[in-house]
């Protein structure tokens, strides 16, 4: 007997760009939006720690090709270091493991953040999801085991004080790839003498998306219609109308590329895999990554070479 196919979904693509709520794990939001969405594929681009809150970006469809260009975009996060304890998890979830009576001032602190700007040498928190031979950090760190995790170079471009408290400090800080917060808290906690961890984290930039792009699961629940009654007639397609159109587009993930329009009969023949020559006063002659337009809709991601595209990643949406 032949086994049944597995039951494919839409093939809908464009990009949620998720607040997600404090207490809600990557992996699961994604699930959840791809659920909502009846989606074929769906995937995140940079994992946010389930007591942070703030902005997932979250790829459908076609979408998920554009993936790496959003997870090497800077971030901008708001977080709170609570001073006087040092956690396992250099935030709320793990237990005490030092303490101070020793509260910074404003001064104190603000004195330190040029070190914390620019490029700087970190080491990544003890649960993370750093591989250590071939094993997740997180995973040796919670058998009771400590992890050697070599320091790693990060850019911090800005870190500013928004508000200074007693016990605790807000900061905003914009940084690229690859940078732990919580490694933040956790070293400037040292180096003031009084320890410190993170209290509350909020992602609210991801480039090229901003808050503009933010949408809620409320929302997105809220935009799904109940099956239609029975005897019901509905247009294909039409349950999903109002959830679509919360969706940002595909095309919008790459705002650090050159954008190239042609016309349908170039895209056609990028469509298939071939060079085309790039026409038109503005059009780059040469470009390591560009993207190819037609009608407002992407055709391709590739390079360009003496005025030839070559297509590397064709788009089908």
């Amino acid at each position: 007997m032949a086994r049944r196919g597995k039951k494919k979904g839409r093939p809908v693509s464009g990009w949620v760009v998720l607040d997600k709520p404090v207490g809600l794990g990557s992996t699961e939001a994604v699930s959840k939006i791809k659920w909502l969405f009846q989606a074929e594929k769906a995937g995140h681009a940079g994992t946010l720690d389930p007591l942070a809150s703030g902005m997932l970006p979250i790829a459908l469809g076609e979408a998920t090709k554009t993936v790496p260009y959003v997870q090497d975009g800077a971030k901008v996060y708001r977080f709170t270091v609570a001073w006087g304890e040092e956690r396992s998890t250099d935030d709320l979830e793990g237990p005490v493991t030092k303490t101070s009576e020793k509260r910074p001032s404003e001064d104190e602190v603000g004195a330190l953040l040029p070190k914390y700007t620019g490029v700087i040498q970190q080491v990544p928190p003890q649960f993370s999801a750093i591989k250590i031979a071939g094993e997740r950090a997180y995973d040796i760190a919670r058998e009771g085991e400590t992890v050697d995790i070599p320091p790693r170079e990060v850019e911090i471009a800005r870190l500013e004080i928004v508000l200074h408290e007693a016990d605790r400090t807000l900061f905003e800080v914009e940084c690229g790839k690859g940078t732990y917060v919580r490694s933040l808290a956790r070293d400037m906690g040292r180096d003031l003498g009084c320890f410190g961890h993170i209290a509350d984290l909020r992602r609210t930039e991801v480039y090229p998306f901003t808050p503009d792009d933010f949408v809620t699961l409320e929302e997105l629940e809220a935009a799904v219609p109940p099956p239609p009654a029975e005897g019901e007639e509905r247009m294909p397609g039409a349950r999903f109308a109002a959830l679509d159109d919360l969706l940002v587009e595909t095309l919008a993930a790459l705002e650090s590329l050159p954008q190239v329009p042609v016309g349908d009969d170039a895209a056609n023949r990028i469509r298939l895999g071939n060079p085309v020559v790039i026409r038109g006063r503005d059009a780059p002659v040469e470009a390591d990554e560009a993207c190819i337009t037609a009608r407002g809709r992407l055709v391709a991601i590739g390079a360009i070479e003496q005025g030839m595209f070559k297509p590397k990643r064709v788009f089908t949406c």
